[in-house]
């Protein structure tokens, strides 16, 4: 089980994570976890530039390795990249310290593979204990999330992925997507949707704001 829209009682008790962007404005926040993926991250690239759409992409450190072309697309295309750690780590079964190194490889080797420094992270699952983001928030905003898809859900069809963001998509709405193998069936019918529907709406589509110092050389407390 899993929310559909993140209630404002979790919000406020987490208030320290960024879940919904504050404006007045009719934008939303795109976001893309789990790439990049061949020919679905550039499908996506594809289809956010016909609606002129910016978005983050919530990248593994290990597929950015194997796929360095197409991080580098991402970029030239105007969107902003964020670390979903190295390995796709369970913040919530994984030590602190093996955690806070797993992400900080995945920011050097998003650096390392594009020249990209991050400025946003995003806990695989979204589970992250307190210590672990304690010392992830001097230099990074920890992003979660005010819409899910439902997108990774196997029992979900991509129509109703879209009728739940549709559902409850506000302005400043943080809208979760993935740009996954796993996520393709659901994900190709709910985004073309998404994107036409909100635009129709009068929403444009922006990357996250940067709340936090970008430093070109990150310094945790692992010990």
């Amino acid at each position: 089980m899993y929310l559909r829209r993140i209630p404002k009682l979790i919000q406020s008790y987490y208030s320290g994570y960024l879940w919904r962007v504050k404006t007045k404005e009719k934008i939303a926040y795109l976001t893309f976890d789990d790439g990049p993926t061949p020919e679905i991250t550039d499908w996506v690239l594809n289809l956010l530039k016909q609606y002129e759409a910016k978005a983050t992409f919530f990248l593994v450190g290990e597929n950015v390795k194997q796929y360095p072309d197409i991080v580098h697309r991402v970029i030239d295309c105007g969107h902003f990249l964020g670390s979903h750690t190295q390995t796709h780590l369970n913040g919530w079964k994984t030590e602190t310290k093996v955690y806070l190194k797993d992400f900080l490889q995945s920011c050097q080797t998003i650096n390392e593979y594009s020249g990209f420094q991050t400025a946003h992270f995003r806990p695989p699952y979204g589970k992250i204990t307190r210590a672990q983001a304690r010392s992830i928030l001097p230099t990074h905003e920890i992003v979660m999330m005010d819409v899910i898809s439902g997108d990774f859900d196997l029992n979900m069809k991509g129509k109703d992925c879209f009728k739940y963001v549709k559902k409850h998509v506000r302005k400043g709405s943080i809208i979760l997507f993935h740009d996954s193998i796993k996520a393709w069936p659901r994900l190709e019918i709910a985004l073309p949707k998404t994107l036409e529907y909100l635009s129709e709406q009068g929403y444009r589509f922006e990357t996250l704001p940067v709340n936090r110092e970008v430093k070109q050389k990150l310094e945790l407390p692992i010990a």
